[in-house]
């Protein structure tokens, strides 16, 4: 069963370490914010386990930097409750051009760190 306490322990040091800073906390939340965006963790009404494959919300992926910064941050990762994902393919698991990291919590909650450095978007504003 997904755990509010666990979340905010794995994401909150995930969301701090990109930069992010704690913003509001209630008795079944917490939120994070950089510049004009914030992230909040509810606790679920339902209490059903997530599933990353069913429909909805799959993922959220992350600019972290370079190269080196992503695979520190992937490697400093599993010190704070997340696995990585797909190891027979990364760091290139979104394919060859695509440098990053897939790293999923406890609760099976998948976050993609992407390496900016080369990364080239179609159609992306500069």
């Amino acid at each position: 069963m997904p755990s509010l306490r666990r979340s905010i322990a794995s994401v909150g040091w995930l969301l701090e370490s990109l930069g992010y800073v704690a913003f509001q906390s209630w008795e079944h939340g917490r939120s994070w914010r950089l510049g004009g965006a914030y992230i909040v963790i509810k606790q679920s009404l339902t209490a059903q386990a997530y599933d990353r494959l069913h429909p909805g919300l799959n993922h959220l992926a992350f600019h972290c930097g370079t190269r080196d910064e992503c695979d520190r941050l992937v490697a400093a990762s599993q010190d704070h409750g997340w696995m990585l994902l797909f190891p027979e393919l990364h760091p290139n698991a979104g394919g060859p051009d695509h440098y990053a990291g897939f790293i999923a919590d406890i609760d099976g909650f998948e976050i993609e760190l992407v390496a900016a450095d080369r990364l080239e978007v179609p159609g992306a504003v500069r």
